[in-house]
């Protein structure tokens, strides 16, 4: 079987839908490159910014990582910091990619991308790797990167073996830095939608069609229009966070409020039932609002909507609108935990931390292993530090109704804050 090649059930999920996806990577593998060779080759720049490369290049081959790495600092210093958002199109699919940090410096920006992606592409600079020892030692950062896409519930990963042209034996090369990448997906416990050999300085199996040992999969970019977007289930409990509360009407008479969000799970209709969080307080639904305010039959999950219930009640930025049974709280649980502070994480500490958009305070009241991204086995820890991933148990100042990340991500997914430093610490996925 050519297990680098897609195997996916595309009826779990719409395959025309526009597709969110990431690169990551170490450092200089290659990323913005990749993206400058998709944007490239798909037609989607300006004449402008085509002239400006060539000028830029000065008769040699077209520098496409300038496409993304759009702050001097990066430039300067040849790495990108922050994440880069583009947008292409092909006949087939609309696509918008975010380009992360490959320095551990800026995990945390990594973290940022993933959140929403329905895809991952971690590169695998097959130049760095000692590709004399069998089995290959993947990097530390690759496995960092692919381990932190599947805590973050990133649907799809593929890992794009770049610089394929740089090497003296391409398909010895890749063939290795295969099996290595199989061997640790399998104790990873991941599913790769493929393992991709690519250039992409030179475009061979990013948009173009190239043979590289016994590879006779599809492109990258064939690849990425194939993989479906999972799609939420209607079927679940709706819950919504008030994320905005405003008044229907031109400021006379009665003036119904209406509570606007972006639907977490379910759908929810005119005449459903209303339980309100933090209060208890209960109601039916009276209007469901879209866009501009105009009413529609239902919303549903993904839909930013706005609510009108049947009477009035004391409802704030931050509470939580659901179905009876949906909105069950606690105030402690247990979480995984990627930690992106310098300062190390340790039990005890108080923290801000958000849910949907309400901010209570919390501490971690155990740290119960740290994840070795080397063994990939838990390991006893009193703190973590910087870019470790780990599990934990929390306890918040007041009940919140956290559910399963990957069951539902809006109400399973929580930051800390440091109070001090006002940081963003740490990302918390209830498991």
């Amino acid at each position: 079987m050519d297990t680098s090649a897609l195997r996916h059930d595309t009826s779990a999920g719409d395959t025309h839908a526009a597709l969110r996806f990431l690169t990551a990577g170490s450092v200089d593998d290659g990323k913005s490159t990749l993206i400058g060779r998709l944007l490239y080759d798909s037609r989607a720049l300006l004449s402008d910014q085509v002239d400006a490369l060539r000028r830029h290049s000065r008769g040699e081959a077209l520098d496409l990582s300038l496409l993304t790495d759009g702050l001097e600092a990066e430039r300067e210093q040849g790495i990108t910091i922050d994440v880069a958002y583009r947008y292409f199109a092909t006949p087939r699919r609309k696509f918008i990619i975010a380009d992360a940090p490959g320095h551990e410096q800026y995990t945390r920006n990594m973290v940022t991308a993933a959140a929403g992606s329905h895809a991952a592409v971690v590169l695998v600079d097959v130049t760095k790797l000692d590709l004399t020892q069998r089995p290959v030692t993947l990097l530390p950062q690759t496995r960092r990167h692919a381990l932190l896409v599947q805590r973050l519930g990133v649907p799809h990963i593929i890992f794009a073996v770049n610089k394929i042209d740089a090497v003296p034996d391409a398909a010895a090369a890749f063939a290795a830095t295969r099996e290595a990448l199989l061997t640790f997906a399998d104790r990873a416990g991941l599913h790769p939608a493929g393992i991709v050999p690519v250039s992409a300085l030179r475009g061979d199996n990013v948009t173009t069609p190239a043979a590289i040992g016994d590879y006779r999969g599809p492109t990258l970019l064939a690849l990425l229009e194939s993989l479906p977007v999972l799609q939420p289930d209607a079927d679940a409990p709706w819950r919504l966070s008030v994320q905005w509360v405003a008044r229907q009407g031109d400021g006379t008479g009665h003036q119904p409020r209406i509570f606007w969000g972006r639907l977490g799970a379910g759908t929810v209709r005119v005449g459903d039932e209303v339980v309100v969080h933090p209060s208890g307080e209960r109601a039916r639904v009276a209007a469901v609002l879209h866009h501009g305010a105009q009413p529609i039959e239902a919303g549903h999950a993904g839909q930013s909507i706005g609510l009108v219930l049947d009477r009035q009640l004391d409802i704030s930025r931050g509470d939580w609108l659901g179905a009876p049974g949906s909105l069950s709280a606690r105030s402690s649980f247990g979480a995984t935990l990627a930690w992106l502070d310098t300062e190390a994480a340790v039990v005890g500490r108080r923290y801000w931390l958000r849910h949907g958009h309400r901010w209570v305070q919390g501490r971690i009241s155990a740290i119960e292993h740290r994840l070795d991204i080397d063994t990939l086995a838990p390991t006893p820890a009193q703190q973590l530090g910087v870019n470790d991933i780990g599990r934990v148990q929390i306890q918040c100042a007041e009940a919140l109704p956290v559910s399963r990340f990957h069951g539902e991500p809006m109400s399973g997914a929580l930051i800390l804050v440091d109070p001090g430093t006002h940081r963003t610490s740490g990302a918390l996925l209830v498991d």
